[in-house]
Parts: C-alpha cells; structure tokens; sequence
C-alpha cells in the first residue's frame, strides 16, 4: 500500500469520526515519512477532535517545523490553543495565518497568464465606427 492510500484510509477514518484509527494510520505515514507534511497537519486536527489539544498543540508546532509560513498551519494552532485557553497564543498564530494569506495574495499574479502574453487569450477587435453619409435633420439651425 503507498503513502497516499495509508493517507487515504487515514482521511476516511478522520471523516468517518474513528480518529484513533485515523492517528494510528497517520504515525504510520510520518514514521515511513517524517517529511509528510499533510499526515502531520492532519494529525494536530485528528487530536484536536479527539479533544486532546495538548497533543494537537505539539502535533501543531512539527508541521510548523515543516513549513513555517504555511497559513494553515498556523490557522490550526490558533484553533488549538483557544481551546487550550491561551487567547495570547491563538491570536498569535491567528496574525500569522493572516499574514501567510498576505504572501500568498501578493505571490499569485493578477490573472493566470498575466506574465506571458503568449497565454492570453485573443481579444475580438472592436468594430469600426462608419460616420454616417448624412448628418440627420438639425432643426434648431435655420435653413439658409
């Protein structure tokens, strides 16, 4: 079985409410792949529905290791520790998740192919004005 489908039988155990076999299933996924950032992130959530967010805390700051300036990650801890109590904490992780949204907003440019002009779509050609052969009856000028 590959680590995606250990993932996958992780997620449905997650979504099916069986968080213990969803935390079994993903410690076997980091102890094969300590790098595994989604089975790690997933783990701080699994602990945190299973109501022990000591561990999710803990569960929290490894994926933080992994990708520190990931919005999620830090979205997760400020949900842990407000259940923890700690309001300076949350608010904390709270800002850095805001601030992790910013970088991606300004990473992504405008439109998909803003940067290669080879990618933008074509654009129809307006149509062309025809002056009209006459000018319409303008009564407020005298008829000389």
């Amino acid at each position: 079985m590959t680590l995606q489908q250990q993932y996958d039988d992780a997620m449905f155990a997650f979504s099916s409410g069986d968080y213990d076999q969803c935390i079994a299933g993903l410690k076997a996924i980091l102890a094969a792949d300590p790098a595994h950032f989604d089975a790690q992130l997933s783990l701080g959530m699994a602990y945190c529905r299973k109501g022990d967010f000591a561990a999710a805390v803990a569960e929290g700051h490894k994926a933080e290791q992994l990708r520190p300036k990931e919005q999620l990650v830090h979205t997760n801890l400020s949900l842990f520790y407000l259940k923890l109590g700690d309001k300076v904490k949350a608010e904390h992780h709270g800002l850095q998740a805001r601030i992790a949204s910013w970088r991606e907003d300004a990473a992504k440019p405008a439109t998909p192919t803003a940067g290669d002009p080879e990618l933008q779509m074509a654009k129809p050609k307006p149509p062309a004005v025809k002056p009209p052969e006459r000018f319409p009856e303008q009564p407020w000028k005298k008829k000389g």
